[in-house]
């Protein structure tokens, strides 16, 4: 009689409110096809919670859970215990973590669980310690806030990364990739090639492929000077350049870039510049606690008053009122 093929991975899915069903899925269905495709559970997973009740998920679906947050404790010392612990969430992250999760995945960690994280996992693995000089993935809208609540993690606007134990994703459609790159350690690419034909994707995609669309296409800009400046811009947001620093490193003068900028663009590359500051001041005061003083500083604004000032012009409400209907949203 031939012996059964073992087991390769036994999952945990832990689930926060309002995660990520896209992400949740796309990660849990490569498993799934997987079993399919080999004959036999090579994958096996089961999903908690908190409390082991249901959770919704953030278009409002909600999902039943197999198990608690104590459960899980009790399981870690037998032979259910996981070897790979994925949290899943998504919005409002900032609310979800709690003591009692943080320890919970350190122990994990160091009884030799891998921990993963998606969509905006990252911020409960690194509200849990686990992520100082690690590199981790977050997705893009939420990349400012985590970078200034967490400076120790080496945060990349990456689809995933994998950094020793800690696997990461950028959430949505990333985290098939993470999956299938996993298989494809366990397996080989042969295997992956059939999921891949199964989910209707033709390539599993790097680590390093882009999170959003490339400039050009999001902005319909096709100018590749002006494509490259906006690139500056946006990768200076904290001490902004000077247009006479733009100007000497993409070897035009200050008056073909302010032409340029008023034909590709419709602005000055002045206005254009304090526009994605104020858009990442934005996301920071949204996602962050940080004082508006330090969201000013952060995106290049010499006093809190002038930023206030430049909000105000640009969304019609100040920095405090911003987060006060972001809070009467949550509550709503």
């Amino acid at each position: 009689m031939t012996a059964k093929a073992p087991t390769k991975r036994s999952l945990v899915f832990f689930l926060v409110n309002d995660f990520t069903m896209v992400a949740f899925a796309t990660a849990l269905e490569p498993l799934r096809i997987a079993n399919r495709m080999l004959g036999y559970e090579a994958y096996r997973w089961r999903l908690a919670s908190a409390d082991g009740k249901p959770v919704a998920a953030s278009n409002g679906v909600l999902c039943a859970v197999d198990t608690s947050l104590d459960e899980e404790r009790r399981k870690m010392s037998g032979q259910d215990r996981p070897s790979m612990v994925v949290v899943c969430s998504g919005i409002n992250v900032e609310d979800q973590g709690s003591k009692t999760i943080y320890a919970w995945l350190r122990e994990e960690y160091n009884r030799g669980v891998a921990i993963g994280g998606l969509c905006t996992g990252a911020y409960i693995l690194a509200a849990a310690g686990l992520l100082s000089n690690r590199r981790c993935a977050i997705h893009w809208e939420n990349l400012p806030g985590f970078a200034e609540a967490f400076p120790k993690a080496n945060v990349f606007a990456d689809l995933f990364e994998v950094d020793q134990n800690i696997y990461t994703c950028a959430g949505g459609t990333a985290a098939l990739d993470l999956m299938l790159k996993l298989i494809g350690d366990d397996f080989d690419d042969s295997l992956v090639n059939r999921i891949c034909e199964q989910v209707l994707t033709d390539r599993v995609r790097s680590p390093t492929d882009r999170q959003r669309l490339p400039l050009r296409a999001r902005l319909g800009v096709q100018n590749s000077k002006v494509l490259t400046i906006i690139e500056l811009m946006e990768a200076n947001l904290s001490e902004p350049l000077s247009l006479i620093e733009i100007a000497d490193h993409v070897g035009l003068s200050r008056r073909q870039i302010e032409r340029l900028f008023r034909q590709e663009m419709g602005r000055s590359p002045a206005r254009y510049y304090l526009e994605i500051r104020l858009d990442r001041a934005r996301h920071l005061l949204i996602q962050s606690s940080l004082p508006v003083v330090e969201v000013a500083v952060a995106c290049g604004f010499v006093s809190a008053s002038h930023f206030s000032k430049c909000y105000r012009e640009l969304y019609a409400r100040s920095p405090q009122q911003e987060r006060i209907d972001r809070k009467q949203l949550l509550a709503a």
